[in-house]
């Protein structure tokens, strides 16, 4: 993989600025954007960025943070899912609370966002209580967007209930957008000064990035990715009015700030940020050290939003709108639904094959393709043959024995399941092999080579090979269609 990106220099640099803007403060509450761990996005779009940085970022300030969780109770109700991962909001929140404690962090709560005595959200606050995680309830907060006077009261925020924190820098963070993160850090910036405490608030935000141009695929790659929540890269004005210098944000940010403005001046009485740029702390700019690789990246990036938003649309979990909107920004970068050079395989090898169901995959250059047979579905064959390809076993050599796959299929007839061995099972037949096996084993030690590898499946892949897809960090597209039995 050609890299874009020095990650070393941007821990150094954007650690710095943290720093900088923690000695403004006597407590600083940061809202931390997008994902605290396993920042995918950003490791696609700019190679060479870790997906684990943020996290690894404030290993060397642990002693003087403690992190608070956000979450929409209206997000629980609906049961909304993180779409890479598959897994319901509320779920996700343990997800990050288990892996901040395991990395020695200190979880101060959860605080449950827009709360309007949902009985569903009533049993998730029951289950955090009981596993001895402390919870605080948000309402909607008076007055708010526009009656500034009443949002900085005791009517206002000062309804919400303080929370006890000890530490000095506090993450504020969230399983998704619009979860009550800027709420949650204003409230307490409230509280704490009506204690006396000069608290503070900024914004760890990677995306989109306020020192690249407003049409670089980086910050269009942004745009892709919230194509959903409708949001529109800017330029920011008031970073021009104020300093004459070109910055980009995004609409939300720009079309809140003077609300944002008002109230932070009323809360510590004084102006600390005169634009949106200003309460930004983003230094992934300064960082990219091949643009062209960067944009490459991007663009790529932007296709794959595209197939997965067209998917979404097919299963009901989107509007038509929303990858229409990808398609404009794709059109603006000169590139179609063909880019990546894995999707005009898996097509012409779905015809070859009248139809059956495809996967292609491109592994050092070369396309391996994988179709649907009586034993394994596209995602095993697929798999399968790239780690033959990689260890230069020949087609005719098998991996999996008889006898270990004859229990297996024997067991998934019993139980009424699909006969066909799904990625996972696949692989789990092939580890056991792998044991007495010289061959299989060597097949297995290059599976992580698949990692960032572009895959193009002819059908939805859903289920177990999704999941296993994606544990393997193969980007996969699809083409908008059910297999039949999936309908």
């Amino acid at each position: 993989m050609k890299v874009g990106f020095d990650n070393k220099k941007y821990v150094k640099i954007q650690s710095e600025k943290i720093k900088e803007r923690f000695k403004l403060f006597d407590k600083l509450y940061l809202e931390v954007g997008g994902k605290l761990f396993d920042d995918s996005h950003a490791a696609r779009i700019l190679p060479g960025f870790k997906s684990d940085v943020k996290i690894s970022m404030f290993q060397e300030l642990k002693d003087d943070l403690e992190i608070i969780f956000c979450i929409n109770a209206g997000d629980i109700e609906k049961n909304k899912t993180r779409g890479e991962y598959g897994i319901t909001y509320d779920l996700e929140i343990l997800k990050l609370i288990k892996n901040s404690k395991k990395m020695g962090f200190s979880v101060n709560s959860v605080v449950i966002t827009l709360y309007k005595n949902q009985a569903s959200v009533d049993k998730f606050i029951k289950k955090l209580n009981r596993n001895g995680i402390k919870t605080y309830i948000h309402t909607f907060t008076k007055g708010y967007p526009t009656d500034v006077d009443t949002i900085v009261s005791d009517e206002g925020y000062g309804a919400n209930p303080y929370i006890e924190t000890t530490k000095s820098l506090i993450l504020v963070n969230a399983p998704g957008p619009g979860s009550g993160k800027l709420a949650t850090c204003l409230s307490q910036i409230y509280h704490e000064n009506k204690r006396g405490v000069n608290a503070g608030y900024a914004k760890f935000e990677t995306f989109p990035v306020w020192n690249l141009p407003l049409k670089h695929p980086v910050n269009l790659a942004y745009e892709a990715a919230t194509a959903d929540l409708k949001d529109v890269n800017m330029i920011d004005p008031f970073h021009l009015e104020k300093y004459g210098k070109t910055a980009v944000n995004y609409n939300r940010d720009i079309e809140t700030f003077p609300i944002l403005k008002n109230i932070l001046n009323k809360v510590s009485k004084k102006d600390i940020y005169f634009s949106p740029t200003d309460m930004g702390v983003n230094m992934v700019g300064f960082c990219i050290t091949d643009n062209k690789v960067v944009e490459e990246a991007s663009k790529k990036e932007i296709v794959r939003r595209y197939y997965n938003e067209q998917n979404n649309y097919k299963m009901g979990l989107c509007d038509e709108d929303t990858f229409k909107k990808i398609k404009l920004l794709m059109n603006e970068l000169g590139i179609d639904e063909n880019y990546l050079d894995v999707i005009k395989p898996a097509l012409d090898k779905r015809e070859k094959e009248h139809g059956l169901p495809v996967i292609a995959m491109k592994v050092d250059k070369k396309i391996i393709t994988g179709k649907q047979t009586d034993l394994m579905t596209p995602a095993g064959t697929v798999v399968i043959n790239a780690i033959k390809y990689l260890s230069k076993i020949p087609d005719d050599i098998y991996l999996l024995s008889p006898t270990v796959l004859e229990p297996i299929l024997k067991l998934k007839k019993e139980m009424g399941l699909d006969e066909r061995l799904n990625l996972q099972e696949v692989l789990i037949a092939l580890s056991i092999c792998s044991v007495t096996n010289p061959i299989a084993a060597k097949a297995m030690a290059n599976l992580t080579k698949l990692k960032n590898t572009e895959a193009h499946s002819t059908y939805i892949v859903t289920g177990n090979d999704k999941k296993s897809l994606k544990e393997l960090k193969i980007n996969i597209t699809c083409e908008n269609q059910f297999l039949e039995e999936e309908l």
